[in-house]
Formats: C-alpha cells, structure tokens, sequence
C-alpha cells in the first residue's frame, strides 16, 4: 500500500537556527569518540543520515558520546567507554544477566541526581491550574521539598526496590515524590485520578506499593472533583499498602478519614534534611513502572531503569528537541502518562518545566478582542504567560482546538515558541496546516512517536532538518528502525510494521512478575525472531521520512488489504461537521470477508443524514482509495479513548461483535461503549 500523502516542505530552519542547534555541537563532539564529520561550517548544513548511521554502526561509543555530552553525573570506571561497560549489544533481546543487552555495567548512577544538578533560584518548577492559579519552586527550593519527602520515605524504612505509588492530578508534589522516591532508590509508579478503581487497581495492585499517595481533590472543566471515595478503595484494595500519604489540593486540611495509617503532607515531610539524599545504584536500577492501555488485556507493568531513561530522554531533549537550560518546556499530560516522565526528565538539562492540571480545552482566563468570549484557549493563555519556547500536545488536541476555532497566531503573543510537538496519535497532513496557519508560521513542528513500552520515541524531530507535511522527520539517533512486510522484508515507500533491529538503553529492564522473561519476549519478539515489532503499522517515505497509520492491531482489512485507521480519519475530521471519527473492522461470517464500519461524533446538533454520509464517502475516495471508503457510517453521541486520550478501536470492535471489551477501566469514559451495543445494521449484520 503506498502513501496518500504527498509531502511538501512546511518550515525549514534558516541557517542560524542550524548552526546554534545543540545537535550540532553534538556532531562535533562525537568526533572525538570516532564520528564522521558531518557539520559542514561553510554551507551550514549537517549531514544527519551521516551520523544516525553512524549511531547505529557504533553504539558503545555514540551512547558513550550522549553521556558525556549531556554531563552525566556517576560513578564509573576509568570511562564510560571502558572495555566490559557494554555487554550483549550485538543481539536484540530482552535483558538478562548472561546474554541480553546491558549498558554501562561499571557504571552507578542516581536519576534524581542528574535532574537535581541545579542549586541555585532560577525556576525549576511552574504549575497551573484551570483558573490560572500559578506556583514556581526554584531548583533549590524543589531540592529542599525532595529531601524532606525522602526523608520521610526514609523514616518509614523504604529503600531500594521498595514500591511508591501514586493517584494524583498533575501536581508539584507528583514530580517532588517522584524524585524523592528515585533519589533513595525506590521505584515509583504514578496514575492519574481520572482512572477508574479497577483500573487503577489492575496497574497498581500488581507492584504491591508499600506508600500510597493521594489527592483529595481535582479540577476538571470548572468543577471540583472529590477522589478520596476512589482513594479510599484503592488503599483497601491494595493490601500491601502500609502507608497512605494525602496530598490537599486546595486551601484546607487533608481529610484523612477512611483510610489505614493516612498521614498529610506537610506532616509526612516534616523538617526533613537540608540536602537530598542520593543512591548511586547500577546504570539498569528500576527507576519506575509503567502500565500498557490494557485495551487489550490485563495492563502490562513495564519496569524501566533509571539509566536508560535518564540517558535515552537526555538524548531527545537535548539533540532532538534543542533543549537548553534557559528554555521553557511544557507538555499536556497526566501523570499516568509516559510523556509526564519525559517532561520531567528536562530538569536535567536545567530547564524549566511547567506542569497543568486541568481540562485542555477549558476556557482562558480573560475575554480578548482577538477571541470570542469563553474560548477554550487556556493552554495559550499559559503559553504567552510563562513564555514557552517548547510546547508539547497531542494531535487529537490540536485537532479540537482547529474545530474550536482556536487561532492563537492572531489571539496571543507566542514569541517565545520556538517548537511545537505532537504525539499519541498520527498528526494528519491538515493538522500541520493548522499549526502553521494558525498558531505560527516560524516554528519547529515536531511529531513524534513511540510509546510506554520504551518511555521514549523511535521517529523525533530534527531541528537541523526541514519539516515535510504530514511527515515525522526522522528515526531517533541510535535507533535502528525500519518497516518491515509480513514477511520480514524491509519496505520502504509502503506501509508494513515498524521495528527496531539493535538494542537500545530504554528498553524494559523487565516486566514485573515475569521472572523468566516469557511475557517480554511475547509482547515484542514473537512477531519476528529476535527483533522488536512495536505494533505500529507506518510507512517509511522515499524521501526519508516516516508516516504512523495507527496501531497494527487494528487496521483494517477489507478483502485482505491491510489499511491504518488514520488514512480514513484524515479526510473525514476535513469535515466541519465532524469532530472526530473512529473506524473498525467487522467480520461478516456469511462472506468470511471484513466490512468497514465508521462512527463519527459530529458537531452539537447536528444529525447524520444521506447527504452527509455520501460526502462523507466522496472525501474518503477522492483523498484514499474506494477500498477505504466505509460499507457503514454511523452517527454517535460518544467515542470511548483511554486516559492518554488515545481512541480505543479494539474495545469497540469487540463490542459490535458481541465479544466482551478487556479491560474497560482502562477508558476514560466507559461509559460510552454502550452506545455501540445495539445498533440496527451493525450489531445485527453476521
């Protein structure tokens, strides 16, 4: 199947921006440590096919390159390049002790540490809310409330390997515990309140935490929402739970009725220690567990070292993303999601980060002549007001906000802004325009993509390098990705499953309870032997570029040809009627073959009727092929999406087919798979 997207250069970064870029400095560096050179200074350009090659040819030395580059700070042998410091690199498989890949084995590190380099007042930490409300921590005010909650931790007797978990909105004390929690080297695991109780139960029942925190309360679209009943049950429910830690959110006490040994914050810090206590632990120290979607199952608890993270997002941050210690980088996310442990990991560059806890689309602050009253612009608000120069999304959100009507070019001052990034879902050749039509011209669009499984990405931008429509820019330095037939073959120009044939430093330390590697191997080396399969059905183009069609678990296969969901959902969300669609497959017993079925969720008031379904399917065919185009269109109130705001094809396909949808609690709103339940011509058609 080859690409429907006819790329086109949308920004291309002058020769300044090239020349100062930290990729650069990078690429000059790595000579020392036996790169190419690659930065030609007279025409300004870097070579950067050049030195990815280069990454993946000599990996001991490039990730040795990144570490000393990024100033990481350890315990280690004579170098980090010192023979024996790398251990399995020539084969792609789990971990273990004889024969998987293992990183720096001399070395011993302390995440929190390296995020924690800065003593001094300039901002650390930012804070939001939906009303506007604002904190800052300084790095050595964020040192400080990390050494008291780590002493309290301390106090209880947790050490390393120990389990902390959490159930908080996107707070201060959130990243302070977490830090906290990596600083003695305990393992943290965090999830948002917006989990359900068997959700979060599933995900954190698993690791058996010793410490629980919560929050009594969050904010979502305006209201105040009461999560201790939910807390109360999950500290029940989770027998191994010994202490309970509340986190007030609001100006009042904690309300620590209900619960086992519950104890506030400030009385759980108490004085604490002046100075943050720092375990340096092996390079592959659990750091902390993560969960899959559980769309499909029982949630995966992935456990990611503390090495590897840390490396492997100093390596985005400061070579993909240009990240400099003066800049200002926020990410929309909740803390059950992997991109809030990526923002977090910025602090290492010395960076502000800036956290919100709230709606994405509630509404700004103040009315402005530029914006119709009430408009859901918050994020731009908060944009303007701390002077972002990196703002990270996901493409459903920048979908919404064209919907909206959102215009921040003309709305807010974004001087600041120098890259945007986008990430959970494909960003569609039309959310590029709107970026550049829309919120800036003069800015580095980044869509990247890659997943909880690696707490990372495998396709990043470039900031040396053009932006081409509808095109992630690149595979990652150090990734050896490619797209693969079901064959096994490389494909390039056409869509197959995306892999990665070399090991990387992110790759699960391991799954928990999972002590012969069984599940691991399972989940990404069963496809094809001995190389990861990521589950993404993509495209890499003749032009060097990459395309992400959705996940290959659920594309689409009428008549035995494979189609991602995202083509279809490109020219449908075109429409103004439409704010968003969801495609599956159903199987039809009496033809053996499969039929596409497409709900979409229009605008308030609006119904479907023949007109719109026939110009529905007249802008599928006339972008796609006839083969994309829908046998069913249905109209629905609501599409169900996981807490990451990701849609959830798989529960709804099991639903339509009468089939039980897993793992339900994993949905941010459950409720709307009934909606898909009975629906003449579908649920009755076999």
């Amino acid at each position: 199947m080859k690409s429907v997207v006819e790329p086109r250069t949308v920004w291309a970064p002058d020769a300044a921006r090239r020349e100062r870029a930290r990729l650069v400095e990078f690429a000059t560096f790595a000579e020392t440590f036996g790169a190419p050179a690659t930065w030609d200074g007279k025409d300004q350009r870097l070579d950067y096919a050049a030195l990815h090659r280069w990454s993946l040819r000599d990996p001991p030395h490039f990730w040795a390159a990144v570490w000393q580059f990024c100033g990481i700070v350890a315990d280690y042998g004579p170098t980090p390049s010192a023979p024996g410091s790398f251990v399995g690199l020539e084969r792609m498989a789990p971990p273990d002790p004889v024969s998987g890949p293992r990183w720096f084995t001399e070395s011993r590190l302390n995440y929190a540490e390296n995020l924690l380099r800065r003593k001094d007042e300039h901002p650390a930490l930012v804070s939001w809310d939906e009303t506007g409300q604002r904190s800052v921590l300084t790095f050595a005010e964020l040192r400080r409330h990390v050494a008291r909650f780590g002493a309290g931790l301390r106090r209880l007797g947790i050490g390393p390997g120990d389990r902390v978990a959490a159930y908080l909105p996107n707070l201060p004390e959130g990243v302070i515990a977490m830090l906290a929690t990596a600083s003695i080297g305990a393992i943290w695991s965090s999830t948002s309140p917006d989990f359900g109780v068997e959700a979060v139960v599933d995900r954190v029942g698993q690791i058996e935490p010793r410490v629980l925190l919560v929050a009594d309360q969050y904010r979502y679209l305006g209201r105040r929402i009461d999560s201790l009943p939910r807390a109360r049950e999950i500290a029940r429910r989770i027998p191994s739970v010994e202490h309970t830690v509340v986190v007030a959110n609001g100006a009042h006490s904690p309300r620590l009725d209900g619960f086992h040994c519950a104890v506030g914050w400030e009385e759980f810090c108490g004085d604490g220690d002046p100075e943050p206590y720092f375990e340096r632990l092996p390079f592959d120290h659990p750091l902390a567990i993560l969960y899959s979607s559980g769309t499909t199952g029982l949630p995966k608890a992935i456990v990611h070292g503390a090495g590897g993270t840390l490396l492997q997002h100093l390596k985005e941050l400061a070579l993909h993303t240009d990240l400099r210690s003066d800049d200002r980088i926020f990410y929309y996310t909740t803390c059950g999601w992997m991109m809030w442990n990526w923002l977090v990991s910025s602090l290492a560059t010395g960076a502000t980060v800036v956290i919100y806890d709230g709606a994405a689309l509630a509404p700004g602050l103040a009315p402005r002549t530029t914006r119709r009253q009430s408009a859901p612009d918050i994020l731009w608000d908060l944009a303007e007001a701390e002077g972002l120069t990196v703002f990270g999304t996901s493409a459903k959100y920048l979908s919404h906000a064209e919907k909206e009507g959102l215009a921040p070019a003309r709305s807010h001052s974004l001087i600041q802004l120098r890259t945007i990034l986008s990430t959970g879902s494909p960003l569609t050749g039309d959310g590029f325009d709107y970026v550049y039509r829309a919120i800036k011209p003069d800015v580095h669009l980044a869509s990247i993509s890659g997943g909880t499984d690696i707490i990372s990405c495998f396709l990043l931008g470039v900031p040396t390098e053009p932006v081409r429509r509808g095109e992630l820019q690149a595979a990652g330095l150090g990734m050896a990705v490619e797209i693969w037939s079901p064959e096994g073959e490389e494909v390039v120009g056409e869509a197959g499953e995306l892999v990665c044939k070399q090991p990387f430093p992110s790759m699960p330390v391991a799954f928990w309870n999972d002590p012969q590697g069984e599940k691991y191997c399972d989940a990404y080396f069963s496809h094809f032997d001995g190389i990861w399969r990521h589950g993404d059905w993509a495209e890499e183009t003749s032009d060097g570029g990459w395309i992400i069609f959705g996940r290959s678990d659920a594309t689409l296969n009428p008549g035995g040809v494979r189609i991602g969901t995202a083509e279809i959902y490109r020219p449908v969300e075109q429409l103004d009627e439409v704010l968003e669609a969801l495609a599956v497959g159903q199987e039809i017993e009496s033809s053996g073959d499969v039929r596409i079925v497409l709900f979409v969720r229009l605008r308030e008031g609006l119904t479907l009727d023949a007109n719109l379904r026939d110009r529905i399917r007249r802008q599928i065919r006339e972008s796609t092929t006839p083969r994309h185009v829908p046998a069913v269109i249905v109209q629905v109130a609501d599409i169900p999406r996981t807490i990451s705001g990701k849609i959830s094809e798989i529960a709804v396909r099991e639903v339509i087919h009468d089939r039980p949808a897993p793992n339900v609690g994993a949905l941010a709103n459950p409720e709307s798979l009934e909606l898909f339940r009975r629906i003449p011509g579908v649920n009755d058609v076999r």
